[in-house]
């Protein structure tokens, strides 16, 4: 490598940005499941920065990362749902969701990164390359069969006989080849479909083996579903076992191919020059609350830690600090500031967007102690995150979070200090009303400063059964729920 490229890596690394698809931040062996082989990602938490608080946008796929693309929540961008319509498979129309809406990547082109994408998009109009990518290997839907999916290889329609996970993963490492000794940096989204349903009978048997006699104490089912739970939507219910197997071995084969990306990385003399990035677009319970699913798993739409909270690992050895556990509240809307912070790049847009940069908390040690000890020191609300899922908001601390509902409820109220598995709900106690009132206004003043009205997701039909129009012209459209979006 020449002295000249070695100058311009450091400033501007590569990228690599791998984004799972319903994987719960409990099933990771760096976060505590015991049961679950996932040793390369917990050989990336060993070499960066795992965060324990890490919250997507909204919990399900499409809305979540159209936030971690553009840093604008839902009611800012305009997709409340996971996107049933207009991802321009052969048999839609295409409708380019986030046209005109700047995303981290266009900003990254115009600074002279390559930007690649290869695997899942889900954000409207898959056919043709957008926001800055110009390698192109992607999903037609949003999700759907582990064999034969349903692809977009070089602009035309295509169906891969080969496990997608495989696949996606050899993309990958063809645009790392070709890009590897460019003197212009890139940046790469690795978007496996992974953990996302169907499981039986549907993953390889090296990695459906390791979990025949596995007693899943982590995921324990219990013998009355939530109240709420949407029982035909997915199949773990009436089978949870053979599902639990399925899920599990999605995820491992996952790992294995997170593997392959930073085997590659090491082999070519890139770990210390490529910034490498692990999240999931939304949460998942698989039997946790009694559910099958994520926020559209139950009806209300369900804003619980397993549905909202994903798994953040950050890792640049070299550069970065290595083995950290960082316990600061981040979400995803903090993704693209902080992304942008990182690498000395601004976004014009940034005064009207609600995410802040997180990267003091990458760099340094927790604030536990300033936040403790600084002036708001006994304020619960010191540091919050927002979600929204249509009618359904939250706002969440350390300590507390509330739910709202609009316009009629039902509302929720948890003391996380106590209760950090979110089973008794507090909204009716007495001693909790001034409190639940204070997060109240500070939630409806937050979503009144960054929401537009024309696009509000309290104000659009939003039932978790997806999208398929422009909100804010036809409404998201009202649908039953497709298992291979």
């Amino acid at each position: 490598m020449s002295k000249e490229r070695n100058i311009k890596k450091q400033n501007n690394p590569n990228i690599v940005f791998i984004l799972t698809d319903d994987q719960g931040y409990w099933s990771l062996g760096c976060y505590g499941n015991h049961e679950i082989h996932t040793p390369n990602l917990d050989r990336l938490a060993e070499r960066g920065t795992r965060f324990e608080n890490f919250f997507c946008v909204s919990p399900v796929c499409s809305p979540a990362r159209a936030s971690l693309m553009t840093g604008r929540i839902p009611s800012q961008h305009g997709i409340h749902d996971y996107l049933c319509g207009g991802n321009g498979g052969s048999t839609q129309t295409a409708i380019e969701y986030l046209k005109g809406q700047t995303g981290y990547t266009d900003i990254l082109a115009e600074n002279g990164y390559t930007c690649g994408l290869s695997g899942k998009w889900h954000l409207g109009d898959g056919l043709h390359p957008q926001k800055g990518f110009t390698f192109w290997y992607t999903h037609q839907k949003g999700g759907g069969p582990y064999y034969n999916a349903p692809m977009i290889r070089d602009g035309k329609y295509v169906e891969e006989k080969e496990y997608i996970t495989d696949v996606i993963t050899d993309e990958a490492l063809k645009f790392i080849d070709r890009e590897k000794y460019k003197d212009n940096p890139f940046y790469l989204s690795i978007h496996y479909t992974a953990p996302h349903s169907p499981w039986v009978g549907c993953h390889p048997k090296e990695y459906t083996d390791l979990y025949e006699d596995c007693r899943f104490e982590t995921c324990p089912q219990r013998e009355t579903p939530h109240p709420w739970a949407k029982l035909d939507v997915l199949p773990g219910y009436r089978n949870p076992r053979e599902n639990l197997i399925g899920y599990f071995a999605a995820v491992t084969a996952m790992d294995a191919n997170v593997g392959r990306i930073l085997d590659k990385l090491e082999e070519e003399g890139l770990t210390e020059d490529t910034l490498v990035i692990f999240s999931s677009d939304n949460g998942f319970n698989c039997g946790h609350h009694g559910i099958w699913g994520k926020g559209n798993g139950t009806f209300p739409l369900n804003l619980y830690d397993s549905s909202v909270k994903v798994p953040l690992i950050i890792s640049r050895p070299g550069h970065l600090p290595e083995g950290r556990v960082c316990k600061d509240m981040c979400s995803g809307y903090d993704f693209m500031p902080t992304l942008l912070d990182y690498l000395g790049m601004e976004n014009p847009d940034a005064e009207k967007l609600p995410g802040r940069s997180f990267l003091s908390s990458l760099l340094e040690a927790d604030r536990e102690e300033e936040l403790q000890n600084g002036p708001n020191a006994g304020d619960p609300q010191t540091v919050v995150v927002f979600d929204e899922y249509g009618p359904a908001r939250m706002i969440r601390s350390k300590e507390y979070k509330y739910i709202h509902r609009v316009p009629f409820g039902p509302d929720e109220f948890y003391d996380l200090t106590g209760d950090p598995g979110e089973d008794e709900n507090l909204i009716c106690r007495e001693e909790y009303q001034e409190l639940i009132e204070k997060m109240k206004r500070q939630m409806d003043t937050w979503f009144l400063r960054y929401a537009n009205p024309e696009i509000d997701g309290s104000r659009e039909p939003v039932l978790g059964g997806g999208q398929k129009n422009l909100a804010g012209i036809w409404g998201p459209g009202l649908h039953v729920y497709n298992e291979n979006k």
